[in-house]
C-alpha cells in the first residue's frame, strides 16, 4: 500500500473513491454506530468539524457492523439517521469492517500506524478515532471513551 490517500474506499451511496481530496487536510477518522452507548459522540464529532473545518480538518465516519451488531441497517438508512439526529455534515462512507480477514485496508493501514494499548492492532469498539497529520502520518489512536471535545488541543496542533 503506497499511502492512505490511494487506498480505495466507497461513498454511502456507493461511489468508488479515495481520500485524495482530502490530502494536506487533518484528518480525524472514526468507525462509528448508531446504536451504540457512544453514539451520542456523533455530536461531538459534528461539533469538531464545525469548529476546525476552515482551519484544515475533516471528520471522516465509517460505519461497522462487528461489534454488538450496533450499526445493522443500511448505508442509507445510517445516513439518514446521522444528519436526522445529529445533524451529521461530514463524510459518512459506506459501512465496513475494521477487524479481522476482512478489514477494510484502511483500518488495516490505520491499526498498523496507530496500534492500541500494549501494542495490539484490534479495534476494540465503536468510535475509536484515529488522528492524522497532514502529510498523511497516523499520529495518535484514541480510545472510543475519549470523548470527542477532548481532542481538541491535540487537533489544534496539528493545524
Amino acid at each position: 500500500m503506497s499511502n492512505l490517500y490511494s487506498i480505495a474506499l466507497k461513498t454511502q451511496n456507493g461511489r468508488e473513491t479515495s481520500l485524495e481530496e482530502y490530502r494536506g487536510k487533518v484528518l480525524l477518522v472514526v468507525n462509528t454506530a448508531s446504536k451504540c452507548g457512544f453514539t451520542p459522540q456523533y455530536q461531538g464529532l459534528q461539533a469538531l468539524h464545525e469548529k476546525y473545518r476552515e482551519r484544515g480538518l475533516v471528520v471522516l465516519g465509517f460505519p461497522c457492523n462487528q461489534f454488538g451488531q450496533q450499526e445493522p441497517g443500511s448505508d442509507e438508512d445510517i445516513q439518514q439517521f446521522c444528519e436526522l439526529n445529529y445533524g451529521v455534515s461530514f463524510p459518512v462512507y459506506a459501512k465496513l469492517e475494521v477487524n479481522g480477514p476482512d478489514a477494510h485496508p484502511l483500518f488495516v493501514h490505520l491499526k498498523r500506524e496507530a496500534p492500541g494499548i500494549l501494542g495490539t492492532e484490534g479495534v476494540k469498539w465503536n468510535f475509536t478515532k484515529f488522528l492524522v497529520d497532514r502529510e498523511g502520518r497516523v499520529v495518535k489512536r484514541f480510545a472510543p471513551k475519549d470523548k470527542p471535545e477532548a481532542l481538541a488541543s491535540e487537533i489544534e496542533q496539528l493545524l
